[in-house]
């Protein structure tokens, strides 16, 4: 009988986030496959790793081929060589890697109209926010796989939050539910003059109250890259559960990710913000901080100096510094290399999110090359993703409703 082939969809899963026979595959976290064995008559060998890779991205399944006369699932023996070549040089199809982001999460309270102060504001709009849940969303949307950790209220918001992080195909297990503390709320607005304003109801709030033992372990270990802020380092028992997990993550192999994000506001004091931030900068391997923030933390030298930022700001184990110029773009720092990234060009409406769409720009495409700050062309390439999907975000209200898919990203790319 003459043997025909056709190309199947199935989702699986493994514990540890590698490439796996199809035998292990219900034990517990998405991942990519290719079947490769040489009685199958389509040559995958051929197939641009470029090309199946973008598929990969998007659809988070794997792809196996099988025989119409053929009832058998895959075994090992068909899975022993998962590697497709480019020009002679093998290239592993690995799983769509699990970006986990810890932190907090809340409501944030946006003015109906732009270009007023709260107290001239109307009325406002509710929307998700909270800059580490806000990253975990815009991975998602870009296609990545993403976790959050973080607690919330056992209250209508709460759980509306954590409704909201599984919708967007956010890993949600991770969260926890205070009955004694309320979810989080902030009121944000864009004034006339472009600063932004924050008030925050949080006295405590669920997210200050995450304790060691509530940590989801397995989860953590699972990262390719663990993400967080510095609202977590603010008050106990938060603070010491953020470097327990830091320290997890770590110890698993994880990247360390660290995007500032100062709100002045919540700290006692300016010193003990620049303190708190500081006390763990030597430890993360990529950091994103803000013009307005080189200027807080070096107290008050000239942002745009690469000398400031290479003499204070870069340790000596830092892999990549990111500083975003908003509007302007970025510039990106490693030990090698140093730069400046232009932005796309848009009107904003509300620049709540841009930065955590940003950060989910580049850490999506970390975690498929870890590697990627090595080379310039590529961490270029990828920083022109990051910024447009920051561009993106600023169109419209709100952080994660705001928050870009990945064709979206490409269509205003396209048109640059």
């Amino acid at each position: 009988m003459e043997r025909k082939t056709r190309i199947g969809i199935r989702i699986g899963v493994d514990q540890d986030h590698h490439l796996d026979t199809f035998a292990n595959h219900k034990k517990g976290k998405p991942f990519l496959s290719l079947l490769s064995s040489s009685s199958f008559q389509t040559p995958f060998s051929r197939i641009s790793p470029n090309l199946f890779a973008n598929f990969a991205i998007d659809c988070e399944f794997f792809l196996y081929q099988v025989h119409t006369d053929m009832a058998d699932i895959p075994t090992s023996d068909d899975l022993k060589d998962l590697s497709l070549h480019s020009n002679g040089n093998p290239e592993t199809i690995k799983p769509n890697p699990l970006v986990v982001c810890f932190g907090e999460m809340l409501i944030d309270f946006v003015p109906s109209i732009s270009g007023v102060s709260l107290a001239e504001a109307p009325d406002f709009k509710k929307a998700p926010g909270g800059a580490p849940a806000n990253v975990a969303v815009g991975i998602a949307r870009l296609g990545g796989s993403s976790a959050f950790i973080g607690k919330v209220g056992d209250d209508e918001f709460g759980h509306m939050l954590a409704d909201i992080l599984k919708k967007n195909k956010v890993d949600n297990s991770g969260m926890r539910f205070d009955q004694n503390a309320r979810t989080a709320l902030a009121f944000v607005t864009l004034k006339s003059d472009g600063e932004r304003e924050f008030m925050f109801f949080r006295n405590p709030s669920a997210d200050m109250l995450l304790h060691e033992s509530e940590l989801d372990l397995n989860l953590i270990k699972q990262a390719s890259i663990f993400h967080y802020g510095s609202i977590s380092l603010i008050e106990e028992p938060c603070k010491s559960t953020h470097l327990v997990a830091m320290a997890i993550a770590k110890k698993s192999g994880s990247i360390l990710s660290y995007d500032v994000n100062l709100r002045l506001p919540l700290w006692p004091s300016e010193d003990a913000a620049r303190q708190g931030i500081m006390s763990i900068w030597d430890q993360s391997d990529i950091i994103k901080v803000s013009e307005d923030e080189i200027t807080f933390l070096t107290g008050g030298d000239d942002p745009y100096d690469d000398n400031v930022v290479l003499n204070k700001l870069f340790h000596p184990n830092l892999k990549l510094l990111l500083v975003s110029e908003g509007p302007d773009g970025c510039r990106y720092y490693t030990k090698e290399f140093k730069g400046r990234v232009p932005s796309v060009k848009v009107k904003p409406v509300d620049t709540t999110g841009a930065g955590d769409a940003f950060v989910g720009g580049i850490l999506s495409n970390l975690a498929l090359d870890t590697n990627l700050y090595k080379d310039e062309a590529k961490l270029r390439e990828a920083l022109v993703f990051a910024n447009a999907c920051g561009a993106l975000t600023v169109t419209k209200k709100g952080a994660i409703p705001s928050m870009p898919t990945r064709d979206e990203v490409h269509e205003i790319l396209k048109n640059e």
